[in-house]
């Protein structure tokens, strides 16, 4: 995790700002003043080909265009290799730049994927995705892309993890610190923090109960509650995974 100061810069799409990040995904995005982000989930995973149509529907009944689409939280079968989820973002990537939203190379949209423990999707889906509307005197709101224990930059994932094959209390602790930590960065982007969140969620399979009080609850992240899913990171090796987010409206779309 990084120990700079995470900075947003306004999307070219005009409504948001968003962290800087990896070619896959931005660290977070927040609405700019006189616009919201809403969050819609589905009743059940969508199959990514299948759920972008979706989406793209919703997005046009809404009267916004596609580049309105600034975050998304996908569920994954397994975790991915290191090839395979740099073949996963390819493929995903495109999709967005054929949207228009990837322009450059600079992809502004926020994301989380990680993979259930019980009743996988038999293929990548969307559990839930977000997008920016028109809403003058809206509160803040934004949504901060999910981070596990490793570093982001470039290359492989592994050689940067906190506590490699370290799934004993104390290295979870270990990551969940870390994670923790990059939550905070990344919302001090938007002038947020832990009070102003309107959800959190930790994505692991390991226990958790040591460290919820000592560190969320120390950190004031537990206000709100708390959603675990017992899923997996994305990538193999992966153990701990969070993200959260400031939205005021959000609903399911039943499939």
């Amino acid at each position: 995790m990084s120990t700079s100061t995470a900075e947003a810069i306004p999307s070219r799409h005009g409504g948001y700002r968003f962290i800087p990040g990896v070619s896959q995904y931005s660290g977070g995005v927040g609405a700019l003043p006189g616009y919201a982000l809403e969050r819609v989930r589905f009743s059940r995973p969508v199959p990514l080909a299948a759920g972008f149509d979706r989406v793209a529907a919703i997005i046009k009944a809404a009267g916004q265009p596609l580049t309105a689409f600034c975050a998304c939280e996908l569920r994954s079968p397994k975790p991915f290799t290191e090839q395979g989820f740099r073949d996963f973002n390819t493929a995903y990537t495109a999709v967005l730049s054929s949207w228009g939203i990837v322009v450059d190379g600079v992809n502004p949209v926020a994301r989380s994927n990680v993979c259930p423990q019980v009743e996988p999707p038999a293929e990548p889906s969307f559990h839930a995705f977000t997008y920016v509307v028109p809403a003058p005197d809206a509160p803040p709101s934004f949504m901060i892309s999910g981070s596990a224990e490793s570093e982001e930059g470039p290359g492989d994932y592994r050689s940067r993890i906190v506590r490699l094959d370290d799934t004993s209390p104390e290295g979870m602790r270990e990551k969940a610190v870390a994670v923790l930590k990059e939550m905070e960065r990344r919302m001090s982007a938007f002038s947020g923090g832990w009070p102003q969140t309107t959800g959190v969620q930790i994505y692991t399979v390991h226990d958790i109960f040591p460290f919820v009080e000592s560190e969320l609850g120390r950190r004031g992240a537990l206000g709100h509650g708390l959603t675990w899913h017992f899923n997996r990171p994305p990538v193999v090796d992966l153990e701990y995974e969070m993200d959260c987010r400031r939205i005021h409206r959000e609903r399911v779309v039943e499939v």
